[in-house]
């Protein structure tokens, strides 16, 4: 079930330009943005191949674990979480993330940082496969080809007016979908959430247009990584706009659309659409780790 998702206009910054932001994050309670949209076919494949589990992998505070897990239980499969962290296995229920996985019927496999990253190599799939059986493999984030179809749904016919398409990155799937689709006139713009040059090849095996660019300038120091000043943004963005954003990835992406605007990289008279991609699940433990370190927190409730 898809529940209204609409362009709303961010009136604040319509002095030079017209922006609006596609509150995908509203397309689901718990199967938020753009997890919703790379799921939906990997679902329907699962159930056709007939499986019965879905084994998919993440960090301790996951949009995708999250997702997989609620989906799981509401399309009738079960989950299996691979997650980055040995140390984590016993602080499962102080995770806000990983206490809703489980409360959703995902099972854990905790895995240490070093093996973790053998995690798409053939003897460690046949590994996982001997400890849990027959299993539809979801990876990292949850691109794939049919994730990417999915986001091939994000735009549609009341979208063709935009100038520009923004998005967050994370793994390339989102983006790689909105370019498929977009207009020869439009410029597709991905805000990467985390530092490092291999998402523009990843990005390149799925689409064959050439209107897009990858901006790393607002990673604020890596994935998950995050300061006062961008918080401090987060938090005046809702209290403008009612709009809330995560940390990790769409508060990134306001920022520096936000910030390009101010430094005249749009022209003017130029209509642009940022993408809400959801994650907002992950504010909870975002302010916990802010609270720990005695940094401002994110004010609103989500």
């Amino acid at each position: 079930m898809i529940f209204d998702v609409f362009n709303q206009e961010i009136k604040e910054f319509n002095n030079q330009v017209s922006l609006y932001i596609k509150r995908e994050d509203l397309i689901h309670p718990f199967i938020s943005g753009n997890k919703y949209r790379k799921l939906k076919y990997n679902l329907i494949q699962a159930q056709e191949e007939g499986h019965k589990t879905l084994l998919t992998f993440g960090g301790a505070f996951s949009n995708h674990i999250a997702a997989v897990a609620f989906a799981g239980k509401e399309y009738g499969f079960k989950t299996i979480g691979v997650i980055r962290g040995e140390e984590l296995s016993s602080k499962v229920m102080e995770n806000s993330t990983l206490s809703f996985a489980q409360e959703n019927g995902m099972k854990f496999y905790f895995e240490t940082r070093e093996n973790y990253r053998n995690k798409d190599s053939e003897l460690y799939l046949k590994n996982l496969k001997s400890l849990f059986g027959n299993f539809y493999l979801l990876p990292e984030g949850g691109t794939n080809t049919l994730a990417i179809l999915g986001c091939e749904e994000i735009l549609t016919e009341d979208d063709n007016t935009f100038d520009y398409i923004c998005c967050s990155v994370g793994t390339g799937g989102t983006i790689s979908g909105l370019i498929n689709t977009s207009l020869k006139h439009q410029k597709i713009i991905g805000f990467s959430a985390l530092s490092g040059g291999f998402l523009k090849n990843d990005i390149r095996k799925f689409v064959t247009k050439e209107n897009w660019e990858l901006i790393e300038e607002y990673t604020f120091g890596g994935y998950a990584k995050t300061s006062n000043e961008l918080i401090a943004y987060i938090n005046s963005f809702y209290n403008n706009t009612k709009t809330p954003l995560d940390p990790v990835y769409t508060g990134k992406m306001m920022f520096g659309i936000e910030d390009l605007i101010k430094k005249n990289y749009f022209p003017i008279g130029s209509k642009i659409l940022a993408i809400h991609t959801g994650g907002l699940q992950g504010v909870k433990g975002m302010n916990v780790k802010l609270e720990n370190k005695k940094l401002q927190k994110i004010e609103f409730d989500v």
